[in-house]
């Protein structure tokens, strides 16, 4: 293959699928206000089917996907959010959660907190509304629906990797169907409580949820978008 015919190649693809992507890439955001409405059911049987196709190590294929929708959504909604007021700090991960933030991720985690504070008028210092915007995580932001992703529990941290693989491809093709999401560590947080709402067993951890409908774009919650790192900065090449 020529050098030219190379370059014919990637403008090719740059116009087709890979173009396509990175637009997708590009557009998807954390939707923190939802507009209430419920996604019909085809569109999320579509959606998981899709997802579905996501990569795995030796097709394992460890993930299984609770959704909720109408009123077994308000039962959820009301029933965590009960429990996180009654006990504020009952936190239990299936999974450790970082042990500390360092650095230029400490740096970055503190500039998209601060970023949905000032949109949605917080200001540095007070406590009461910081914790008052946390608590809308368990009320999934007003969200209709919710995905609990859960892992084979013997699979360890690669059925963890191939299940978070997974809530990656379900975030795209939820934006390619117009479909707004929000991965939430918050709820994973709340395992247990989650365990015995659904009838989890055992050999199963769970690792997100995810809330989805569709954005109320006019709530200043979805004003911002955050800023990625550059390819200088996450990348090492090694050429000889």
């Amino acid at each position: 293959m020529t050098a030219s015919s190379e370059a014919t190649d990637v403008e090719l693809a740059a116009r087709g699928p890979a173009n396509m992507l990175a637009r997708l890439l590009d557009d998807r955001w954390s939707c923190r206000a939802f507009d209430g409405r419920q996604v019909p059911r085809e569109a999320i049987e579509r959606l998981v089917a899709t997802a579905q196709r996501s990569a795995s190590w030796c097709n394992t294929q460890p993930w299984q996907v609770i959704v909720t929708s109408g009123a077994a959504t308000e039962r959820f909604r009301e029933a965590l959010a009960a429990h996180v007021a009654a006990h504020p700090d009952a936190t239990t991960f299936d999974f450790d959660p970082p042990a500390e933030y360092r650095g230029v991720y400490r740096e970055r985690r503190r500039e998209s907190g601060w970023q949905l504070y000032e949109a949605v008028g917080v200001e540095r210092g007070d406590r009461e509304a910081s914790a008052r915007q946390a608590l809308q995580n368990f009320r999934f932001f007003g969200a209709p629906h919710v995905a609990i992703i859960t892992t084979d529990a013997l699979q360890g941290t690669y059925g963890a990797v191939d299940a978070g693989l997974y809530v990656g491809t379900f975030l795209l093709v939820a934006h390619s169907l117009g479909i707004a999401t929000i991965p939430q560590a918050a709820l994973a947080g709340r395992s247990d409580f989650i365990r015995e709402h659904f009838g989890i067993p055992d050999d199963r951890k769970i690792l997100v949820g995810i809330s989805f409908g569709y954005a109320d774009l006019d709530h200043p919650a979805n004003s911002y978008r955050t800023s990625r790192a550059s390819v200088s900065e996450t990348v090492t090449w090694f050429d000889e």
